[in-house]
C-alpha cells in the first residue's frame, strides 16, 4: 500500500550539485549549526565546513557539499584574513567577550604609537600559545572541555605566521563594574586587520597585545573576511539561501571553481585527464613543489596532485573513470 504524505509535511529540497557555498556566518551560531542548516538547504547530509569560526565571530565560512567536501582539507589550510576589535585594559577567561572577566588593569593613557610598537613583534613567524579555551586536544579531550571542568590547561606554543597586524581606529572608553557605585575601568578599543596562516588564534593576538602593553586584552568583535580565494563578496547569508524556492537546487561554486580559489592549477590535456581518472600518475611539470588542482580540457576537476618521485601523483581523484 502506497504511503500517503502528510499534507503539512515540508517538501524535501532537491539535492544540490557537488560544490562549495560561501556562507556569511551570523553571530551566535556555531560552525556546526551552519552545517546542520545547510544540510537541509542542500538536500543532503554530505555537508562539511572548511575552518571553524567561534560562535561570536561572523563572516566567511566555506561549506562543501557532496564530493566537494573532499577539498575542505585544503580550504582549512589556506591563509585567512580578519577584521577585529581588541579591548585593551580587561582580560577574560576565554580571551574574548564571551568569557568572565579575570583582571581589569585598565588602559588609560595608552597611545597609538605604543599600540603599534607592541603589535610589531606579533607579526611575522612567531610562536603563539593558543587560548586555553580552544578545540585543541589534550590527552584526547578538547582543551575547552577540560577548562570548563575546572582543570588548569597549559598549551604548548605553536609556530604561526601573522603577515599583517594593522592597527586601525582607536576609541577610548569606560566599562562600569556593575556595582552601581560609578566605579569602572578605562579601556581602549582598537580595530585591527589580521592576515595569518591557518591555526592562528586572533583571540590569542588580542591577549598578547594587551600583555605586551602591560595590561589585559580580549576580543570584542571578530569577522573573517577571507579564506584563501574565498571572500565576503562571494558570501551569502543563511536568510538569503533560505529564500531559494523549495523545488530549486541550491546554487554552488562547482568543484573546479572551488579548487581554483584554493590551490595552484595544472591544466590537463585529454591523455593526462584520462590517466588521472584511473589513478595513474602523470609527467611532472617543473616550477611547482606543492599540491595542485588538475583540471581537464572540459573544465572539470579531475584530481588533486602532489609531486612525488619525479611524477605528479593523485592525492585525490574527484572524477574517476566511468563516473
Amino acid at each position: 500500500m502506497a504511503r500517503v504524505s502528510s499534507p503539512t509535511a515540508r517538501p524535501r529540497r532537491p539535492t544540490a550539485p557537488d560544490g562549495v557555498v560561501v556562507v556569511d556566518k551570523p553571530a551566535g551560531w556555531t560552525s556546526h549549526d551552519v552545517v546542520a542548516r545547510m544540510r537541509r538547504l542542500a538536500g543532503t547530509r554530505k555537508v562539511g565546513h572548511g575552518g571553524t569560526l567561534d560562535p561570536m565571530a561572523t563572516g566567511v565560512l566555506v561549506v562543501g557539499i557532496g564530493r566537494a567536501t573532499r577539498l575542505l582539507t585544503w580550504v582549512s589550510g589556506a591563509d585567512k584574513e580578519y577584521t577585529a576589535t581588541v579591548r585593551l585594559g580587561v582580560s577574560t577567561t576565554t580571551d574574548d567577550a564571551e568569557g568572565e572577566t579575570v583582571a581589569t588593569p585598565g588602559a588609560a593613557g595608552t597611545t597609538r604609537a605604543e599600540v603599534e610598537a607592541a603589535a610589531l613583534p606579533l607579526t611575522g613567524q612567531i610562536l603563539q600559545v593558543p587560548s586555553a579555551v580552544s578545540a585543541i586536544k589534550v590527552d584526547g579531550q578538547r582543551a575547552y572541555a577540560r577548562v570548563r571542568a575546572g582543570e588548569s590547561v597549559e598549551l604548548a606554543a605553536r609556530p604561526v605566521t601573522v603577515s599583517v597586524l594593522e592597527v586601525g581606529e582607536m576609541r577610548p572608553g569606560r566599562v562600569e563594574d556593575g556595582d552601581g557605585d560609578g566605579e569602572g575601568t578605562d579601556v581602549l578599543d582598537v580595530d585591527v586587520r589580521v592576515v595569518c596562516t591557518s591555526g592562528t588564534y586572533v583571540r590569542a593576538l588580542a591577549r598578547d597585545l594587551g600583555a605586551a602593553l602591560g595590561t589585559g586584552g580580549h576580543l570584542t568583535a571578530l569577522r573573517r573576511t577571507r579564506v584563501g580565494g574565498f571572500d565576503l563578496a562571494q558570501a551569502r547569508t543563511l536568510e538569503a539561501l533560505a529564500e531559494v524556492p523549495e523545488d530549486t537546487p541550491l546554487a554552488v561554486l562547482d568543484p573546479a571553481a572551488a579548487a581554483r580559489a584554493t590551490l595552484p592549477v595544472r591544466d590537463l590535456d585529454e591523455r593526462e585527464a584520462r590517466s588521472l581518472s584511473y589513478g595513474q600518475p602523470v609527467e611532472l611539470r617543473p616550477g611547482r613543489s606543492g599540491p595542485a588542482a588538475a583540471i581537464g580540457p572540459d573544465g572539470v576537476l579531475v584530481a588533486v596532485l602532489e609531486p612525488r618521485d619525479d611524477r605528479d601523483r593523485p592525492l585525490l581523484v574527484l572524477t574517476p573513470a566511468g563516473s
